[in-house]
């Protein structure tokens, strides 16, 4: 039975269908051994072999597998780096499972990131319609003061003139001129927090992520990942599932 490839490649895990769609648009996607570019091509699994990055992929008989990883900051969340620096998922040794990080964690950042090979969960969380609150603890140069924290949750103007929605901001600490504050945003723009943090005139100093919806970074240590539990899973399916 045909379907459109981008579909395909999120039902075997590879990513969400917009980051799929990405990955088929650069040429890393090929079908019987012809690279495919164009969006909304079809293939039929049964008849055709698919390969992502050299190797082949497949729906069938995978095991679906969801894990929460500390990211240690120094590694990309990207499938492929010009670079050649450590990828995240080299931290997973999980025999016969190959997952994807869901969504992106910058070089500099550490923290909480899901990886999966469940396309549909993907798919859920990283859509645009839907913005799952992200908690940030961030080291900030400088003492922040109560009406920069105001701006920052009533949103700011970012470099590039989008502004941002209301966030949550918390004063953790003032300590050696700089100041550690935990704020929750519900976007995603690339290096977000950084941005936001710099409009007031803070640079990030250190950033860490600790929470994703209900899911919280905990006592888990930096680089080690653990295999989330069923009630993980239904919660995050849950809030994916309140797309509009």
């Amino acid at each position: 039975m045909e379907e459109r490839l981008q579909k395909y490649l999120a039902r075997c895990g590879i990513g969400s269908r917009r980051r799929c769609e990405e990955y088929i648009q650069d040429g890393l996607v090929s079908v019987d051994g012809q690279v495919v570019r164009e969006l909304g091509t079809k293939i039929d699994p049964d008849k055709q072999e698919i390969f992502f990055w050299g190797k082949k992929v497949s729906a069938q008989d995978q095991v679906l597998t969801t894990v929460m990883l500390n990211k240690p900051a120094g590694y990309v969340t990207t499938s492929h780096d010009q670079f050649g620096r450590p990828n995240v998922t080299q931290l997973i040794d999980i025999p016969g499972v190959r997952l994807y990080p869901v969504g992106r964690l910058d070089y500099q950042t550490s923290g909480l990131l899901i990886l999966t090979n469940d396309g549909d969960l993907t798919y859920r969380l990283t859509h645009p319609a839907h913005q799952i609150p992200k908690v940030y603890e961030a080291l900030i140069a400088g003492e922040i003061t109560s009406e920069e924290i105001r701006r920052l949750e009533k949103g700011v103007v970012l470099d590039d003139g989008f502004k941002t929605s209301p966030s949550e901001v918390r004063l953790v600490s003032m300590r050696g001129g700089n100041s550690r504050i935990e704020i929750t945003i519900h976007e995603g723009k690339n290096h977000q927090v950084r941005r936001m943090a710099k409009a007031v005139g803070h640079p990030v100093l250190r950033l860490k992520r600790i929470q994703e919806g209900e899911l919280r970074l905990g006592t888990l240590k930096e680089g080690e990942y653990r295999v989330l539990t069923e009630k993980e899973i239904r919660q995050l399916q849950e809030a994916g599932r309140k797309i509009k």
